[in-house]
């Protein structure tokens, strides 16, 4: 039932409707949302120089969409995905960009967008129901919303290594790839095998002197089945789209594909290893993972049935013996997937080393290169970190929020990070955040789009009503965390180190920050609580301007 109650509050005139923080997919699309559909006057801040978000700043060699490109992309814009054109399976970074500049372009979004400005801190006045917020140019805006979409991968993580500025090559986050920067010829060293890195490795490999790749843990990767697209497959996907689409909603996550509910262990041990090389000659991670079989995210015996098919896989591929023993991973098949075209084969190469920072890790930093606790000096040019960002969070906690009482974002989430589905926080009203703590695990643009479009019903709501705020309640967001952990429990994610729980963080507590139901059943959610009238959220009226106490709306 919906909540309403009436505080003694005063609306006050703000420079903008809505103020939205960052341009990328999440906010370029709320953006539109918020201007061009509900008519408000919007700013939107970004501290690039253009507009992309992840895809501005992951410029590094191999950096691509490792989802299907026909569903890496906004589905509101019928026209444009009948007018886009792509060459292969998977979107390079260079040709995402050049998608989402064309989205600003078709609907004139750049007047409205600030660029090289970070949003540095955001306070909520609740007598005026206005939020002030403060940029790193001295700028100080106030709006009746705020929308931030700063991103989950955006606060990059560096390891500490003693000496690290001894070193007079070139370090480089893969999040911060200068364009000038080429490796070509160079003596490269990367730390960190996940998706970014595993990518790296790829296109490094073919170009770099020689390449020495510092493993923290040993991966599942599997072939992206990356390849050319020919017209006819185009014709087709384009003449499906709504079907595509409205399989991605209802999927569990997202991907373009159809999920599997066949569990691994009701079929032979031979059928289990046809469907799995079938899966793998298709390519793609995802598709392993829950289009192969339907348990293997839940089922250990599911999940380490796949797991030894891709330990036999590089066993196979790797010609060293000692080699393909480091890069055999012994625990579960329960991180985010990654896939890529090559990267077991990148290892029988002549200019690409291994080494297992598990067995021997990296001691410090010379002005040559690294010492591992083995004693060898890896000599470098260029030193690249892939590793990740503090997800999630980590973008909210570098900024001063604050919200009722003066109360701030890191104060809120000192036990760990939670929202009302992913968009709203307790005591931070009309703040609404995209792909924020306990989202869906899923694609990310279906997700984005899901999410800003809630986002958008729910100021609708309340510019239709005449109302001051809307606000999850605290007892909304705490039952929402409650959820969230029982789906995550009820997989196996949770049982390895993982940054999808903040574990590639030193120090950071281990907190559940995706909603593993699946897409679709997150949509379903959001219309059970617009059908129960705003579930979880309180709406409230403004007080008259001579501050007579407003009457319930």
């Amino acid at each position: 039932m919906k909540q309403r109650s009436s505080p003694v509050t005063h609306k006050a005139e703000a420079d903008f409707d809505a103020v939205v923080i960052g341009a990328g997919f999440g906010g370029i699309y709320a953006l539109h949302k918020l201007r061009n559909e509900l008519g408000l006057t919007v700013r939107a801040f970004e501290k690039g120089g253009g507009v992309g978000g992840t895809w501005y700043w992951n410029r590094y060699p191999g950096a691509m969409s490792d989802v299907d490109g026909h569903v890496y992309k906004y589905s509101f814009d019928k026209e444009l995905l009948q007018e886009w054109d792509w060459h292969t399976r998977y979107t390079p970074q260079a040709e995402t960009l050049a998608y989402l500049e064309t989205v600003v372009e078709r609907h004139d979004l750049a007047r409205d967008i600030q660029f090289d400005t970070a949003v540095e801190s955001a306070a909520y006045d609740e007598f005026h129901d206005v939020w002030t917020l403060t940029t790193d140019t001295g700028e100080t805006v106030t709006a009746r919303y705020v929308v931030s979409a700063l991103g989950p991968l955006s606060s990059r993580n560096f390891p500490d290594i003693k000496g690290l500025d001894r070193f007079e090559g070139t370090l480089v986050h893969t999040s911060a790839w200068p364009e000038d920067l080429s490796i070509d010829g160079k003596r490269v060293g990367v730390i960190g095998t996940g998706s970014t890195g595993t990518q790296f490795v790829c296109a490094a490999s073919q170009t770099a002197a020689h390449l020495t790749v510092f493993q923290r843990t040993a991966q599942y990767v599997v072939p992206s089945g990356n390849g050319p697209v020919d017209e006819a497959e185009k014709a087709a996907i384009r003449a499906d789209y709504d079907r595509i689409w409205e399989q991605v909603r209802t999927s569990r996550v997202g991907c373009g594909f159809e999920e599997s509910d066949v569990p691994a262990m009701s079929v032979s041990e031979e059928e289990r290893r046809r469907v799995f090389q079938e899966a793998w000659d298709l390519g793609n991670g995802f598709r392993f993972m829950f289009g192969s079989f339907g348990d293997i995210a839940v089922d250990p015996d599911a999940n380490e049935a796949a797991a030894e098919f891709i330990r036999s896989k590089i066993r196979e591929i790797v010609k060293d013996p000692e080699t393909a023993r480091k890069l055999t991973p012994s625990d579960l098949y329960a991180k985010r997937p990654i896939c890529n075209q090559g990267y077991y084969e990148a290892y029988n190469r002549d200019n690409v080393s291994l080494v297992s920072l598990r067995e021997t890790p990296i001691v410090e930093a010379t002005a040559k290169g690294v010492v591992t606790e083995d004693g060898v000096e890896h000599e470098l040019d260029v030193l690249v970190f892939a590793t990740g960002f503090d997800a999630v969070d980590g973008s909210y906690k570098q900024m001063d929020i604050r919200g009722r009482g003066g109360e701030t974002i890191r104060e809120h989430w000192e036990d760990g990070a939670s929202s009302y589905l992913g968009v709203s926080v307790a005591g931070f009203p009309n703040l609404f955040m995209v792909l924020g703590p306990n989202s869906a695990f899923s694609n990310l643009p279906p997700g984005i789009e899901t999410q800003v479009e809630w986002i958008a019903e729910l100021v609708k709501a309340v510019e239709d009503g005449g109302l001051a705020s809307i606000e999850a309640t605290r007892e909304a967001e705490d039952a929402w965390s409650v959820t969230c952990q029982e789906t995550a429990d009820y997989t196996l994610f949770p049982k390895v180190e993982s940054w999808i729980f903040g574990a590639n963080i030193p120090g950071k507590k281990r907190t559940t920050m995706f909603y593993f139901a699946g897409l679709g059943s997150f949509r379903d959610k959001l219309r059970e609580v617009t059908a129960a009238g705003y579930e979880g959220y309180v709406l409230r009226s403004a007080a008259a301007p001579t501050g007579e106490l407003p009457t319930a709306a």
